[in-house]
């Protein structure tokens, strides 16, 4: 089982010091081998997480200072919400990205769904089944903008009259669903996604196992062989260490079940965070990777 750091601690009240702890953190994951280094996509701090007016970095251009700062690590998104930008403009950036840090882009998208962020900037937030099209029309976009059809695209939602993007990426982005809705979401993961991942955090046994075979019966439907898609699981604690033996159960558990990768990194006001990255590297990293 692998090791995916995800990062959303913003050390509140001290701004000089981000740019050095992100950095520190991405190289330290990267030095551990941590298979991925990801950053969520919000312009206010989760309130699951701290307060709204934390300090909080906005995603791409975060993500675009770490690979300036790393080597080989893939950089991936989890995930941005298709509310956020025009998928044209998304498509730009994620591939602007993509090339500048050669080639390590993971794309994550979803449906978005932090109101108050929604409200606060004065951003639509569309009813969920029509954030759902919109979804699947943003990954349409963005798919004909990374390939060979630079023509129009027509959609209910979007219409694009030339789907040019110059430089397309390196390499066609890994594209990350994440979320669990078992009609819509674990359908456009099965359709296009090469990376799902469930937040494990908070979920019974029995969630996650019921995920996996929704998402293989979404396979089996569209013809797609499930081993395609690979399937990641965030397990959080606000101190993992405090009991690293339960982590690890829950962990293996979760690789029994088909998973093979965990997200898991610092949380907000955490004393050191790069630090907290280190011992995942020393402490945990050898353990998953006998799992599995």
């Amino acid at each position: 089982m692998d090791l995916g750091v995800h990062f959303v601690d913003f050390l509140p009240g001290d701004p000089a010091k981000l740019g050095p702890t992100l950095a520190g953190a991405a190289k330290a994951a990267e030095d551990a081998g941590a298979a991925m280094f990801t950053m969520q996509d919000h312009f206010f701090q989760m309130e699951a997480l701290g307060d709204a007016r934390d300090p909080f970095l906005e995603c791409y251009t975060a993500l675009g200072f770490v690979a300036g700062q790393t080597r080989s690590i893939p950089l991936g998104v989890l995930v941005t919400g298709v509310t956020y930008r025009h998928p044209g403009i998304l498509a730009k950036t994620a591939a602007t990205l993509d090339v500048l840090s050669g080639g390590r882009l993971i794309f994550g998208i979803g449906a978005g769904w932090y109101e108050r962020e929604h409200r606060g900037l004065g951003v639509p937030l569309p009813p969920l089944a029509d954030r759902f099209a919109m979804l699947e029309e943003a990954l349409q976009v963005c798919l004909q903008m990374w390939g060979d059809d630079d023509g129009p695209y027509t959609g209910r939602h979007y219409q694009l009259a030339e789907t040019i993007c110059e430089p397309r990426p390196i390499h066609p982005p890994r594209i990350l669903l994440g979320g669990g809705g078992e009609k819509k979401t674990l359908r456009l993961a099965a359709q296009y996604a090469d990376i799902w991942n469930r937040n494990g955090t908070v979920l019974q046994p029995e969630d996650l196992e019921r995920k996996i075979e929704v998402l293989r019966r979404h396979c089996e439907e569209l013809g797609r062989d499930p081993a395609e898609i690979r399937k990641t699981v965030g397990l959080f604690a606000p101190d993992l260490f405090a009991d690293l033996d339960g982590f690890l159960k829950k962990a293996e558990y979760c690789a029994g079940l088909g998973y093979d990768l965990v997200h898991t990194g610092p949380l907000p006001g955490h004393p050191d965070p790069v630090g907290f990255v280190h011992r995942l590297g020393d402490e945990v990293l050898p353990r998953l990777a006998e799992m599995g």
